[in-house]
Parts: structure tokens; C-alpha cells; sequence
């Protein structure tokens, strides 16, 4: 991925709706939502939903196909592992042995990312 596209993709992730909108795919997985659902789901209108869905498609982030009488949208996790990558590529000054998954925090209700051990420094 290039520097462009990610600015692309990230300033589409870069706003409440939006966000909202990926992560509910994200978690519908493969299969998708129809924009009913998302709209009901997340309480927005469905002109603002149709605003939002074509910003997330402009930066690739959403897969729409036509389901009889639906559109189905499902999240694109190749682009969003591109953007992964790219954000990632260089962690630990490239040497991927030191990286970790990030910790959700779940068990403590922090985050913490963990891309370099703790006694190496933080970049």
C-alpha cells in the first residue's frame, strides 16, 4: 500500500459513522449486512448511511454485492490488512521477531500495544 492510499483509507475511517459502520462489518464477517440492517443496527438514517457506505467504498474498505433485492456490504479485509501492513511494516525497526500482537486489555480494561517487548524502547 501506498502512503496516498492510506491516507485514503484512514481519513475514511476518520469519522464516528464510519468507524461504526467497518467495525459492524468487520464483525458480520464475509457474509455482510444488507444497509438496512446497518441502519437499524446503528440508528442512522439511511441517507446518511448511503453517504457514509460510499465514502468507505471510495477508499475500498467495503465489498457491496446485490442480493435479490438488497445491497449486502461486507468489509474488505484484504484492504484492511493492506492498511495493517503498511502501519505495521517498519515495527520494531523491521525486525518482526520482537512483534507481538496488540493485547486488548481485556482482562485489565486497558489496551496495550505490544509491537516491542517491554525493555526495548518504544518508537
Amino acid at each position: 500500500m501506498e502512503i496516498k492510499d492510506a491516507v485514503t483509507v484512514l481519513a475514511a475511517m476518520a469519522q464516528e459513522t464510519r468507524l461504526a459502520v467497518f467495525r459492524a462489518l468487520v464483525v458480520a464477517g464475509p457474509e455482510g449486512l444488507s444497509a438496512g440492517r446497518i441502519a437499524d443496527t446503528l440508528a442512522v438514517a439511511p441517507a446518511t448511511l448511503s453517504f457514509h457506505l460510499k465514502e468507505l467504498d471510495r477508499a475500498g474498505l467495503v465489498i457491496a454485492r446485490q442480493d435479490g433485492r438488497y445491497v449486502i456490504y461486507a468489509a474488505n479485509f484484504e484492504q484492511m490488512g493492506a492498511l495493517l501492513g503498511f502501519l505495521t511494516e517498519n515495527c520494531c525497526r523491521g525486525d518482526s521477531t520482537r512483534c507481538a500482537p496488540a493485547n486488548t486489555g481485556t482482562e485489565t480494561g486497558t489496551e496495550t500495544a505490544n509491537c516491542c517487548p517491554p525493555t526495548a524502547p518504544r518508537h
